[in-house]
């Protein structure tokens, strides 16, 4: 079994995630009492999210390349970033290490082709929905993505950042969430991307009438899938 580097905090409640479904998929798959080999750095997100707000992305790159090479150098054979958002910093962790990076929105993109999939909604926070290096990654697979309306995109966020990453799950934003979907379904989205790892905390598949990918599992199971696979 490889060992996974995570670089996580972003929020906790993400990481858990990714943690509880790489340990049990491990588990499911090699039986007993297996569990996966995991190396952990784990983030005050507060850091995080102030260097967002201030724009500092070149300092959050060289925070996330460093401590990807520390992960590395601990002995991890492959390395994920357990958010969406920050994957606007991949090219500054791939060029720090000389393992395997797992990009979520490959994975993810690879789960939406093989459902047959090419129009696809993307939620998550105003930098995934935004900014290029998301969708457009995404796009670069062959798929088109369909993003809310700016109010919507506001809501979208706000109850991503007040909300899920302090342990919030309403159901009034589910609500909102869900005419938000409603709205892009009617605008044409065949399946919907929950981009932020926390979303999957408030909406699931059984609330949705499309087909939807929870990039937390996806990427997770990727993980679990390069870990295990033969030499």
């Amino acid at each position: 079994m490889r060992t996974i580097g995570l670089l996580g905090g972003m929020s906790w409640e993400s990481s858990i995630e990714y943690e509880r479904i790489i340990n049990t998929e491990v588990r499911r798959r090699l039986g007993g009492v297996h569990s996966a080999d995991l190396i952990v750095r784990s983030y005050d997100f507060a850091v995080i999210e102030a260097m967002q707000e201030a724009g500092d992305w070149d300092g959050a790159g060289e925070l996330l390349a460093a401590d990807a090479r520390r992960l590395q150098e601990a002995g991890a054979d492959l390395i994920l970033l357990c958010t969406n958002t920050m994957h606007l910093l991949a090219p500054a962790i791939e060029a720090a290490i000389d393992v395997p990076f797992l990009h979520l929105a490959d994975a993810t993109a690879e789960a939406v082709k093989e459902a047959g999939i090419t129009t696809v909604a993307l939620l998550g926070t105003r930098f995934t929905m935004e900014m290029d290096f998301y969708r457009g990654r995404l796009e670069a697979h062959g798929l088109r993505v369909l993003i809310p309306g700016e109010a919507d995109r506001r809501v979208v966020n706000d109850v991503i950042y007040d909300e899920l990453v302090q342990g919030r799950v309403l159901a009034e934003s589910r609500r909102r969430y869900l005419a938000i979907i409603d709205r892009l379904i009617a605008a044409g989205a065949h399946g919907v991307i929950a981009g932020c790892t926390e979303i999957e905390l408030l909406v699931t598949a059984d609330d949705v009438a499309i087909p939807y990918f929870p990039t937390t599992r996806l990427h997770a199971l990727a993980a679990v899938d390069a870990a295990l696979r033969p030499v």
